[in-house]
């Protein structure tokens, strides 16, 4: 079985033509110029404002998004870290319903599809006045997202950080000042996230999917894997590599390769959490040492291997911040 995960690795000139490129959604503040008219509107709650997306594109917006769809998770964490419900959503990644961490805060929420793959009826059904299409490149279904509301933007590329393409959000529902706010705040919880840490900051952390296929550790820049070091734990020499997406799947006899003083174990499928059951009945897994000193923790894939926001990094601190102040 396929793991249905959008790759997290583009091409090199895809990569290129993006990078950096959500930061170009923090320009693009104000309402539109050359109309008193429209900055008065804008101001009383209406009119347009123009904004960058993370492909650099210009996109006009409503000043105040009243009725926004969100495609992706992460675009969804970002909403409701800044008060935003929207109106449609799509379900986690990998899942048939909307990630557990968020399910609460979705409740009665229509969904109009999976990741990145909406049923465009459904969209128009929700009457948006925005939409935030994730990563999306498919070309063809932006343009029918277009049709449905020209205010569509692609708000993450491929070499952004969770804060960048946040940034971006809330720059596009006209809140940047309460997103700057979120990000300081959580740099603060996780400076004092890792104070409670004891004797195991500073702890090599190894951040690993099951995959059906075999395990998969998660590169240095990979979201999780920025918490723990923001909290001043370190990742395994072996998986200390510079990037944001994830190792091919090891075989049972490079297993080794997950091994740190702790393990923080996700899957994303049903065929996945199999795959994991299944090897931890192994002599090469009891044998690594995380697993030897009660240090391997299973987690909520759907929080742990996506590309995050401020709710999943929450979720992330509380994960680590449980499990190691427990064995400390």
């Amino acid at each position: 079985m396929t793991l249905p995960r959008r790759p997290l690795r583009r091409t090199a000139l895809r990569a290129a033509a993006t990078l950096g490129a959500a930061a170009l959604l923090l320009t693009g503040c104000g309402s539109d110029s050359g109309s008193d008219d429209k900055e008065k509107t804008s101001a009383e709650g209406g009119g347009t404002r123009t904004v960058k997306d993370a492909t650099g594109k210009a996109v006009k917006v409503p000043a105040h998004p009243k009725r926004v769809v969100t495609l992706t998770q992460e675009d969804l964490d970002a909403v409701l870290a800044l008060g935003v419900k929207p109106v449609g959503i799509t379900n986690g990644q990998g899942m048939n319903k909307p990630p557990a961490y968020l399910a609460d805060k979705v409740k009665g929420t229509k969904v109009v599809g999976n990741l990145l793959q909406p049923v465009m009826d459904k969209v128009i059904a929700a009457k948006p006045d925005l939409i935030l299409a994730g990563d999306m490149q498919d070309e063809q279904m932006l343009k029918q997202l277009r049709e449905i509301t020209p205010a569509t933007l692609v708000t993450m590329a491929p070499t952004d950080d969770w804060k960048l393409s946040f940034r971006g959000v809330g720059n596009a529902v006209n809140k940047l000042p309460k997103a700057q706010k979120v990000i300081a705040d959580h740099e603060a919880a996780a400076k004092a996230a890792g104070k409670k840490l004891g004797k195991e900051k500073g702890a090599e952390v190894s951040i690993v999917r099951w995959n059906p296929d075999g395990p998969s550790w998660m590169e240095k820049k990979q979201f999780a894997s920025g918490i723990a070091l923001e909290m001043g734990l370190k990742r395994p020499k072996s998986q200390n590599k510079d990037g944001n997406a994830h190792a091919p799947a090891l075989s049972l006899e490079k297993i080794n390769e997950i091994d740190g003083d702790w393990i923080f174990l996700s899957t994303l499928t049903s065929d996945g959490t199999k795959a994991l059951k299944d090897v931890q009945a192994k002599p090469a897994y009891k044998d690594l040492k995380a697993v030897k000193a009660g240090h391997a923790v299973t987690v909520d894939g759907s929080v742990w291997s996506t590309r995050g926001g401020p709710l999943a990094s929450e979720a992330v601190m509380d994960d680590i911040t449980k499990a190691v102040t427990k064995k400390s």
